[in-house]
């Protein structure tokens, strides 16, 4: 339910706020906001599931009385991006240090509320548990279809100290937001050219093609393993 008086003026009788990442957190904390279910950025405040992070229109009133500055971003693309990338990212070791490329803005962002659903520590250099690969849906579904052209069959290149958050992700979705959001866009610059092509016309005929072809090569992972 959200407060049906003007939290903001109350928590300043009592304290003041910096614009420090601790007490931004602090603050959406006071009006009742989860913040495991949204993205801290110093400029903006990325909702990653509306419904779970109770980041109501009301709250975000009350947030933006204390926090004028800061854009909350209620993009219905990036929460279905943050919906695929938790299906990977549900098996996180809990406080486990993981390494994050400096430059990915999506891998940072995708990340940074599992530094208080699971504890996780975000490190550009140094000790870590895990690496972030950067791998996306068609890069992967690129590398499937590029090694069957080759002759080589389905090659598994997985590795256990790896978490792969947007391989679930089609390279259209992020750019979508990434476009929405005034960033950059991703360009796949290393991709096999055959197998471009070939994905290239199957986005004509069946567009959901890459989740199929990943399923399939994930199916058959597991079969391989148990036996």
């Amino acid at each position: 339910m959200d407060f049906i008086f003007d939290v903001s003026g109350l928590a300043d009788e009592k304290e003041s706020f910096t614009d420090s990442k601790k007490d931004v957190l602090k603050y959406l904390k006071i009006i009742g906001v989860d913040s495991r279910f949204i993205s801290y950025t110093p400029s903006k405040i990325y909702i990653n599931n509306l419904r779970f992070s109770k980041f109501s229109r009301k709250r975000q009133e009350t947030f933006n009385k204390q926090y004028p500055e800061m854009e909350v971003v209620r993009n219905s693309l990036f929460q279905k991006i943050c919906s695929k990338a938790a299906k990977t990212l549900s098996d996180i070791e809990p406080n486990s240090t993981i390494l994050v490329p400096v430059d990915n803005f999506m891998i940072n962002v995708i990340l940074e509320p599992y530094t208080r659903k699971y504890g996780i520590k975000l490190v550009n250099d140094g000790d870590y548990d895990l690496i972030a690969n950067p791998t996306i849906l068609d890069d992967e579904v690129n590398q499937i279809f590029s090694t069957i052209f080759a002759g080589k069959g389905l090659e598994f290149n997985k590795k256990d100290n790896e978490i792969y958050s947007l391989i679930n992700v089609p390279l259209n979705w992020i750019n979508s937001f990434l476009e929405m959001d005034g960033r950059d866009l991703i360009k796949n610059e290393n991709n096999d050219e055959l197998a471009s092509s070939f994905m290239e016309f199957l986005e004509d005929v069946a567009p959901q093609y890459r989740e199929n072809v990943l399923k399939a090569s994930e199916f058959i992972e597991e079969k391989l393993e148990v036996k």
